[in-house]
């Protein structure tokens, strides 16, 4: 079975690739769209930093099972 993990590294790095082709690309609009893609490659992995977990409670009940919230910040800033 897949594991999460591997689905975002994979998603991130297609993204990157995708953007880094695109970047070296002669026009302008492809440029563009690259850096807009490895933008978005960059915000999934500083969300994926904050150790994504499941049924994790939005408001603190158990100090055991929390998710980090200072990447998801970071990525709503961005």
């Amino acid at each position: 079975m897949i594991s999460l993990e591997f689905l975002l590294a994979s998603g991130v790095g297609l993204l990157v690739a995708t953007g880094v082709y695109l970047i070296l690309r002669a026009r302008t609009f492809p440029v563009v769209l690259g850096l807009a893609m490895i933008g978005y490659a960059v915000n999934i992995f500083l969300f994926a930093m904050g150790r994504l977990q499941l049924n994790s409670p939005g408001i603190l009940k158990e100090t055991t099972k929390i998710t980090d919230p200072l990447p998801q910040a970071l990525v709503l800033t961005a």
